[in-house]
């Protein structure tokens, strides 16, 4: 299993598309979980991020979702996202998205998650739909402690959209990093993101090279019994 861990690597970029554009960036994340009832917790988030080719920082996303364990390693839950991203400090048009996800954990370290959203853009009418199917693998080194992530992610559009999207296979993401605990309630993901968009008509393929840092807050315990994961 550490060999397998050790040639993720190898197999997180995909073969370099001819003239692709790259690109280097930071994403910081941090987000809160909150228990509210039995099995059921809201979690608010918040995302930014740098980059070189866009000047500094380009993107922001700040957003809340509620989810219920259903079943023995089924969660269901919804959510809302307020997106914004600029050019050189020129402000982009923005975003809100709908999201539905189901959660499947069937144990042994791997989680399955689908996601589906609705995006309404500023610039033009139409929503769009995007599906997200994530698969995930956690190793953990020490009982309580770090633990090994590798995860993969695909971009699937579902429709056009007189604002830009188009239907097909958008990108895909692909990422590798340590969680490591802080404290009782608080830990940190680090890690290395890569993420690859296929172009569209004469447009180049493009490829980018993040460095990811999350923070989570889970207030389990605090106002009730419950204990769980942050999404």
């Amino acid at each position: 299993m550490h060999r397998a861990l050790l040639a993720l690597p190898l197999l997180l970029a995909p073969l370099p598309a001819l003239a692709q554009r790259t690109d280097e960036q930071l994403w910081l994340a941090a987000n809160a979980s909150l228990p509210v009832a039995d099995k059921a917790r809201v979690t608010l988030e918040s995302i930014g991020r740098f980059s070189d080719r866009a000047g500094g920082f380009f993107h922001s996303e700040f957003g809340a979702i509620g989810s219920v364990t259903v079943a023995k390693g089924v969660e269901i839950a919804a959510g809302y996202r307020h997106v914004e991203d600029w050019d050189h400090g020129r402000a982009l048009p923005n975003e809100e998205r709908l999201r539905q996800i189901v959660t499947f954990t069937p144990g042994k370290g791997f989680a399955t998650r689908l996601r589906l959203e609705q995006r309404f853009n500023s610039s033009g009418g139409g929503v769009g739909v995007r599906f997200r199917p994530q698969l995930r693998f956690t190793l953990p080194l020490a009982d309580k402690g770090p633990a090994l992530f590798a995860t993969h992610e695909d971009f699937i559009n579902l429709n056009d959209t007189r604002w830009g999207q188009r239907s097909g296979y958008e990108r895909m993401r692909n990422a590798i990093g340590i969680t490591v605990p802080l404290a009782r309630r608080l830990s940190t993901d680090i890690g290395y993101l890569n993420q690859y968009r296929f172009g569209r008509g004469r447009a180049r393929d493009q490829m980018d090279h993040a460095f990811t840092l999350s923070l989570s807050l889970t207030l389990d315990g605090i106002f009730s019994g419950h204990h769980g994961d942050v999404d």
